[in-house]
């Protein structure tokens, strides 16, 4: 996948920050398509609509004076992997030593005894396992000590105007004005160089519909307030389809020569085809286990699971559940969705 950079309103200076002549003529080719449109004048376009779509004067303001171009952020977004030619992936055991090691283990153990009453809260009214949603915060920013320092404004203002992505992102732009003009500061709107913030890394769209007031002090301040993160993790994972009182997957033992690939699902995923695509077919548990594939802690014998081994045969296997899907609806990475889960096992032990 290989995405366009964008025009710099000072054309002269946009190609120095590129190195190579491909590089340069993307960036022509990208002109020719944003009809020549100044950095400038794309930024009035969106205040425009902002203002529209009622956000005040005052916000429009202070969340767009001196706005420019961030260079970095295109280069940061160009670099993000396609697609990938090869059928083959990475071992999983790698990434898991490394996203769910002992310092990560003993940071999420720390933070559920220092707010296990919140937590708790948090767990009976949307039915995610606290375990779960501490895993999550300490996945996405580190238990709150890496939320990201770009300014959230400048970052989806350049990749609205770049264009390859370009309704996403103007949305987003907008849905930033609306936080912003719920009284955060444009020193309080920073995170990732995409957009995302908060100890959750919301993007703006998910914050407006997501973001939870977990302490009754009227506001979901998901960036100091742990109260508002838990509520705002469990929101967003119960909107993504969790079942209460279901594990998200658990360790299997499989029959020496049982062939995973023989029941690899056939059904063909609209989005993030490739994560999906690894998983076998579902069956219920008792399906599974007269197959001989016994799951190592319990699990209702009606759950509908399918079997997941990523590193081939002799290596570790897993039933996964709908709840599974569900972490997946955060981050549609396999990588990502078993380190959660099993960081997340490992909390709660």
């Amino acid at each position: 996948m290989t995405l366009k950079p964008f025009l710099f309103a000072a054309s002269a200076m946009a190609l120095s920050v590129f190195a190579s002549p491909a590089i340069a003529q993307d960036s022509t080719n990208a002109a020719q398509e944003l009809g020549d449109i100044s950095f400038d004048a794309y930024l009035q376009l969106l205040i425009a609509r902002a203002r529209a779509e009622g956000v005040s004067e005052s916000t429009l303001d202070r969340m767009t004076s001196g706005l420019t171009p961030n260079s970095r952020v295109i280069q940061l977004d160009r670099g993000q992997p396609g697609r990938p030619t090869s059928r083959g992936y990475p071992a999983l055991q790698p990434y898991i030593n490394t996203h769910v090691n002992s310092v990560r283990i003993r940071g999420g153990r720390n933070v559920f005894a220092e707010n296990r009453s919140a937590l708790m809260a948090t767990e009976a009214a949307y039915g995610v396992p606290a375990e779960i949603i501490v895993a999550i915060f300490g996945h996405e920013t580190s238990y709150g000590r890496i939320p990201g320092s770009f300014d959230l404004a400048r970052s989806l203002a350049t990749l609205a105007w770049e264009g390859r992505r370009r309704e996403l992102f103007a949305n987003e732009f907008i849905a930033l004005m609306k936080v912003a003009d719920k009284g955060y500061s444009r020193q309080q709107l920073v995170g990732s160089y995409a957009g995302a913030f908060g100890n959750p890394q919301f993007l703006p769209s998910v914050y407006l519909r997501l973001a939870e007031d977990g302490d009754g002090d009227g506001r979901a301040n998901i960036f100091t307030n742990r109260a508002d993160t838990f509520a705002s993790i469990g929101n967003y994972l119960k909107y993504a389809g969790w079942r209460e009182g279901q594990p998200w997957g658990v360790l299997v033992r499989v029959p020496e020569g049982f062939d995973v690939d023989a029941l690899k699902t056939k059904i063909v995923s609209p989005v993030c085809s490739r994560v999906h695509e690894r998983h076998s077919e579902w069956k219920t548990v008792a399906e599974w286990r007269a197959l001989g594939v016994y799951p190592q802690r319990s699990l209702g014998d009606d759950v509908l699971a399918s079997l997941f081994q990523p590193d081939g045969p002799g290596t570790r296997a897993w039933l996964l559940t709908s709840n599974y899907r569900a972490i997946l609806e955060y981050n549609c990475s396999n990588y990502y969705a078993m380190s959660v889960g099993l960081l997340a096992d490992e909390i709660a032990r």
